[in-house]
C-alpha cells in the first residue's frame, strides 16, 4: 500500500510538471504524440526535430534537434505575442549537447516588430560545442516597446545534436505566464499597407537633371523623417509617403514647380507651431548637424526647411531612439520587406535613401569615410536603380555600405544570390596575408591535408588564372572593412570559394618554382569552418614556464577572474591573448586588476534624437582599482582579429600600470553595433558609438596599434610557431 500511494503521488508530481496551467508550453509537456513537436513548437531551418521522452531535465519531454545532410542549421521555436510592457527580457533554458561539432548548440532569443528582428541573440558568440549533460544557460536582451512578437527557442548548427527543455521567460524579472495583457494602440503609420505588393514606381531614361531631382528628394524625404513631429509621433508610413509623392515629383518640368512641390508635401503632413526654445544645439557638441544643403536651396524651400529645423525637437521618435545605458542608435519600426527578393525601382530607391540618411544622421564616424557622405547619395542613385537583378541589387547594397569604411558593415539577411555568387564550396585549409602573401596556415580538416597536398606555409600566387593582386582589386569594393589590413583579412577567406567543385591554384612551396594544380572544394557544412573560432572546455588561464602566467579572452568566464587574479598575483608577468572575441566583457572587471589608481582609458560620442546629426562627447571613462594591484609586467596580444569589444578590451589594459600591446593593427570597429534593415531582407550593422582615447586620438579605422609592432613570418608558419607568444614570453623574461 505504501509503495501504491508512492507511485500515485510520484504520477501525479509528474503531471503537475506540465504546462496545461499555464498560458505557454514552454516545457514541451503538452504533446500527445512524441513525432510531433510539442504543442505550439514550430521548426525553424531544415535539421530533424523530435519530442523525447528518453533525455529530459523534468517532466515527460524535451525538444530534441539532430543535424542532417540536407542542411546547415535547426531550429525549435516557440512564439509568444508581445503583448506586455517592460525594460528587459530574459530567457533561461535547460540544454543538453553530444557531438555537436563545426557549429554551435544555444537558446535561442528573438523580438520581432512586423517580421523584423529587434533584438535577437542565439548564444552564436559563446560557440558551445562537444558533449554537456543538461545544464542551465539563459540570454538578457532589451524589450522594445515597438515588439510584437517573441520567439523564444534552441538552435543547433553544425553537426551533433541537442536537447531543450523548460524554458523560463521573464520581462523586468516577472515571469511571463503570470502577466497581465496589456493593450496596445498601434500607430497610424501601421494600418497604412497601400504598398505591400509594391511600389508601382519606374524611373526610367535618368538624365543628369532627373538624377540630381532625385538626391535632393532624398535629402528631404531623410530632413522630414527624422524632424518632422507628426512622422516622429508615428503618424505616418514615411517610405509609402515617398511612393505617393514621386510620381508627381519625377514628373515636374523645372526647378520651380520641383520646389512648389516639396513644400507643398512639408505642409501636408501637419502645421508645425513656432517654439522659441525647440532648438538649443550643443555649441560644444563633437560634431554637429550638416546643414550647409539647405543654404544652397532656393529662397522658398530653405525658408520652410529651417522652419523645421528651428521650431521642433522630438524627445521620442517612431523610427529612431538611442540604446539605453549605452546610447547607440537603434533605428525602430524598419519594415525589412521581406515580401520582396528583388524590390522594384521604389523600394531600391527607398534602400538607398533609408541607408544614406541613417548614416547622415546616426554614424559618429561619417566624417572619416573617403568620399565625402553628401556625394554618395548622388553617384549611387544610377547605380540602385539600374540594378536589373536580384544580385545586382545585393551588390549595390553591398558597394555602398563598404562606402563608410566600417568592418562591422557585412551584408547578411536574406542576401542569397550574393552569397551564392560567393560560392557555396570552399577550400579544405585556412588562408591568411602573411607578408603580403596569401599563405596556406592550417587545415579544417587535418585528413584532407593529404588529398589537397599543400603544406602549412605554402603561397598562393593565382587562381583560376587571375593573379592575388588581381582578385583583390575586383573584390575589393564587396568588402566592407575599417582597414586594409581587415579587408585582406576578409578576403582572403573567400578568396577561394566557388559553385565549382574545384578551383585551378598557382603556387610556390619550400621556394620551388611555380606550380600549378587543381584544389578540391567542399560544403561548408563538411568543414569545420569554426575550429579557429570555437570555444573550447579548458580553462581561459594557465601557467606557463618561468612564472609566467597565460590568459585567453577566448573563452574567459566571470567566475575566473578571482581565481586568475589570486594564482597570477605573484607571477613574472601575464600574457593577455586577445586576437579573438572575448567570450565575457571583463575591461574593468579584469583591467582593475592593472591599475593602483582610477585611470582614465576611453571616452565615447553618441548621437541625438533631438538633434539628428548632433554627437556629443562623454567624459573620460575611468578603471578603479579593485583589490591588490597586479606589479609585473602585462603583455596584451592582438591583430586584425581582434575587433569591437576585442578593441575596447585592449584599450581598458593599456590603461595598466606597466602594460605592453604587441602584434599587428586590429579591425578599427570599435563601438556598440546598431543593426540596419533594408528593403528585400537585407541586413547590415554600424559602430553605433564613437570610440576614443582620453587624448582625443580615434580607434575607428585606425584600430589598437601595438607599442610593439610582432607579425608572424611564413618561416614560423612553416614551423608551426606562435611567433607572438614568444615575443610576449621575451619581453617579460628581458623585464
Amino acid at each position: 500500500m505504501k509503495n501504491t500511494l508512492a507511485l500515485i503521488f510520484f504520477i501525479s508530481f509528474l503531471g503537475c510538471q506540465g504546462q496545461v496551467h499555464e498560458k505557454f508550453n514552454l516545457g514541451f509537456e503538452n504533446t500527445n504524440n512524441t513525432d510531433q513537436l510539442s504543442e505550439g513548437w514550430f521548426k525553424w531551418g531544415n535539421y530533424d526535430l523530435a519530442m523525447d521522452s528518453t533525455q529530459v531535465h523534468s517532466g515527460l519531454s524535451a525538444g530534441k534537434i539532430s543535424s542532417n545532410e540536407k542542411g546547415n542549421f535547426g531550429s525549435i521555436a516557440y512564439r509568444i505575442p508581445a503583448e506586455y510592457t517592460g525594460k528587459s527580457i530574459k530567457l533561461e533554458g535547460y540544454m543538453k549537447i553530444k557531438n555537436v561539432k563545426n557549429g554551435h548548440a544555444g537558446l535561442l532569443l528573438r523580438i520581432d516588430h512586423k517580421g523584423q528582428s529587434l533584438e535577437f541573440d542565439n548564444m552564436q558568440k559563446q560557440q558551445i560545442s562537444g558533449t554537456e549533460d543538461w545544464k542551465k544557460y539563459s540570454i538578457s536582451l532589451n524589450y522594445p516597446e515597438s515588439a510584437d512578437n517573441i520567439y523564444v527557442g534552441g538552435i543547433l548548427t553544425g553537426k551533433g545534436e541537442a536537447w531543450f527543455d523548460d524554458f523560463k521567460l521573464t520581462i523586468d524579472g516577472n515571469n511571463v505566464q503570470t502577466l497581465k495583457v496589456i493593450e496596445k494602440i498601434a500607430p497610424k503609420a501601421e494600418s497604412d499597407n497601400k504598398f505591400d505588393k509594391g511600389s508601382a514606381i519606374e524611373i526610367a531614361n535618368l538624365s543628369p537633371e532627373k538624377v540630381d531631382n532625385l538626391t535632393l528628394l532624398g535629402r528631404v524625404w531623410g530632413f522630414l523623417k527624422y524632424h518632422h513631429p507628426e512622422i516622429a509621433k508615428g503618424n505616418f508610413n514615411w517610405d509609402y509617403e515617398l511612393f505617393r509623392f514621386l510620381p508627381d515629383y519625377i514628373s515636374s518640368s523645372n526647378e520651380l514647380e520641383r520646389d512648389q512641390l516639396l513644400v507643398g508635401w512639408m505642409n501636408s503632413i501637419g502645421k508645425i507651431s513656432p517654439c522659441n526654445d525647440c532648438r538649443n544645439p550643443n555649441e560644444k557638441a563633437f560634431l554637429k548637424p550638416d546643414l550647409n544643403w539647405i543654404e544652397s536651396q532656393s529662397p522658398v524651400l530653405k525658408k520652410n526647411l529651417l522652419y523645421i529645423y528651428q521650431n521642433t525637437s522630438n524627445k521620442k521618435h517612431y523610427y529612431i531612439e538611442m540604446a539605453p545605458g549605452v546610447g547607440n542608435p537603434k533605428f525602430t519600426n524598419e519594415d525589412p520587406y521581406l515580401q520582396f527578393d528583388y524590390p522594384d525601382d521604389g523600394f531600391r530607391l527607398l534602400a538607398l535613401y533609408r541607408y544614406w540618411n541613417m548614416i547622415n544622421y546616426f554614424f559618429p564616424y561619417k566624417y572619416l569615410t573617403d568620399k565625402d557622405w553628401n556625394e554618395v547619395l548622388k553617384e549611387y542613385i544610377p547605380i540602385f536603380l539600374k540594378a536589373n537583378n536580384e544580385l545586382e541589387y545585393e551588390l549595390a547594397c553591398l558597394q555602398v555600405i563598404a562606402e563608410i569604411h566600417d568592418t562591422h558593415g557585412f551584408l547578411s539577411g536574406k542576401a542569397d544570390k550574393f552569397m551564392h555568387w560567393r560560392g557555396e564550396n570552399y577550400p579544405p585549409f585556412h588562408l591568411r596575408f602573411i607578408e603580403d602573401q596569401l599563405v596556406v596556415t592550417d587545415y579544417y580538416n587535418p585528413e584532407l591535408k593529404s588529398i589537397a597536398g599543400l603544406k602549412i606555409g605554402d603561397v598562393i600566387t593565382k587562381v583560376d588564372g587571375k593573379s592575388i593582386e588581381e582578385i583583390i582589386k575586383q573584390n575589393s569594393k564587396y568588402n566592407p572593412a575599417s582597414n586594409y589590413t581587415t579587408q585582406l583579412r576578409n578576403i582572403s577567406a573567400d578568396i577561394l570559394r566557388s559553385n565549382l567543385p574545384e578551383v585551378e591554384i598557382h603556387y610556390i612551396s619550400d621556394d620551388s618554382k611555380e606550380q600549378s594544380k587543381k584544389i578540391k572544394l567542399y560544403p561548408k557544412d563538411s568543414l569545420n569552418i569554426y575550429r579557429f573560432i570555437q570555444k573550447s572546455s579548458s580553462k581561459s588561464f594557465k601557467m606557463l614556464d618561468d612564472n609566467i602566467g597565460y590568459i585567453t579572452l577566448q573563452t574567459i568566464k566571470n567566475e575566473d577572474i578571482p581565481q586568475l587574479k589570486e594564482a597570477f598575483m605573484d607571477t613574472k608577468g601575464i600574457i593577455i591573448d586577445i586576437r579573438n572575441y572575448p567570450s565575457t566583457f571583463v575591461p574593468f572587471s579584469l583591467g582593475s586588476f592593472f591599475v593602483s589608481s582610477p585611470t582614465a582609458f576611453v571616452k565615447l560620442t553618441g548621437g541625438s534624437v533631438e538633434n539628428p546629426g548632433e554627437f556629443s562627447l562623454s567624459k573620460n571613462l575611468k578603471i578603479h582599482k579593485q583589490g591588490k594591484t597586479y606589479k609585473g609586467m602585462v603583455v596584451v596580444m592582438v591583430n586584425e582579429l581582434s575587433v569591437s569589444q576585442a578593441e575596447y578590451t585592449a584599450m581598458a589594459f593599456r590603461a595598466g600600470n606597466n602594460t605592453t600591446i604587441i602584434g599587428s593593427t586590429t579591425a578599427g570597429a570599435d563601438g556598440n553595433v546598431s543593426p540596419i534593415q533594408l528593403p528585400g531582407g537585407l541586413r547590415t550593422m554600424i559602430s553605433g558609438i564613437g570610440v576614443y582615447y582620453p587624448n582625443g586620438e580615434e580607434t575607428q579605422r585606425v584600430g589598437i596599434i601595438p607599442d610593439i609592432e610582432v607579425k608572424p613570418t611564413i618561416k614560423g608558419i612553416k614551423e608551426g610557431r606562435d611567433e607572438l607568444l614568444e615575443k610576449a614570453i621575451e619581453i617579460i623574461m628581458e623585464e
